[in-house]
């Protein structure tokens, strides 16, 4: 038996922008359910909003995201939330970077830290905060 973590990220009207992009980064498979498609609209201007959507990709990538309808409370925030993604190569891990960090924000640019081969920290242009490395076994001294 396993169980596994999905970020799952809380837009209002940027969720289907935003689930494009990261399938422009990271490949994979998109699927994406509308209040229409659900029969769930209760506001006539959302219902082409994406009420379920996720991508998920052969290298184990994967996120959820939906628009929070308007009648409920929603705010960006600042740091609500980092998405971590790890990876096990230097390459694969800046080729990621390259494409995430278009119309970026760079927090702390992807280079080598003490506790990882390379790392980064970026706000992508729909206000999401990444931290980026490439996986090293931790040694405590």
């Amino acid at each position: 038996m396993s169980v596994s973590a999905v970020t799952h990220l809380n837009f209002r009207g940027d969720a289907r922008a935003a689930l494009d992009f990261y399938r422009s980064v990271f490949g994979g498979d998109l699927v994406m359910v509308t209040y229409k498609d659900a029969g769930n609209v209760q506001e006539p201007s959302e219902a082409d909003q994406v009420m379920w959507g996720q991508v998920t990709a052969d290298s184990g990538f994967r996120v959820m995201a939906y628009d929070v309808p308007s009648r409920m409370p929603w705010s960006q925030g600042e740091n609500a939330f980092f998405v971590s993604l790890r990876g096990e190569t230097a390459e694969e891990i800046t080729s990621y970077w390259k494409k995430l960090s278009e119309d970026a924000t760079v927090l702390r640019p992807l280079e080598p830290a003490q506790w990882a081969p390379l790392y980064g920290m970026l706000r992508d242009r729909f206000g999401v905060t990444w931290v980026v490395d490439v996986a090293s076994e931790y040694n405590a001294s």
